[in-house]
């Protein structure tokens, strides 16, 4: 079990951390890229260390962006590695940007060039990261 499980949702704490993030339906790449950093800056923390409030905004932000994209951004159906590097290449990703998702240099390299197919845990990583479904990487 991690602490943010364990904690109380405190109102108070979510409303601040709204003020802060001013979470809205994204109508511009400005609104969008805003709502991007802020998930970035959440997810960048340890998960277990969040708490359940910023965890709940971290859904949030990522619910928005997620339609955001679908509207904006529409992924075709294609294979797991394409989708990947689809994503990173809309992200303005390097191939060193998403080691820590992998676990090594090596591994992310065999993913991206068809020789390792891409785990479960992984995509749900992936999935996280770009705020997607882990079934595009499956």
């Amino acid at each position: 079990m991690t602490k943010n499980t364990a904690s109380v949702f405190d109102e108070t704490k979510y409303v601040r951390l709204l003020k802060k993030a001013v979470p809205v339906k994204i109508q511009t790449e400005e609104e969008y890229e805003r709502l991007l950093e802020q998930i970035r800056l959440l997810m960048d923390r340890d998960e277990d260390f969040l708490s359940l409030e910023e965890v709940r905004l971290l859904d949030l932000l990522g619910m928005l962006v997620k339609q955001y994209e679908e509207e904006h951004y529409p992924i075709d159906e294609g294979s797991p590695r394409e989708t990947l590097k689809f994503l990173m290449e809309e992200h303005g990703l390097k191939h060193k940007d998403i080691w820590s998702l992998f676990g090594s240099k090596g591994i992310t390299s065999e993913v991206l060039n068809g020789k390792r197919a891409i785990s479960k845990a992984q995509a749900k990583k992936l999935a996280d990261r770009f705020g997607v479904t882990a079934d595009l990487f499956i």
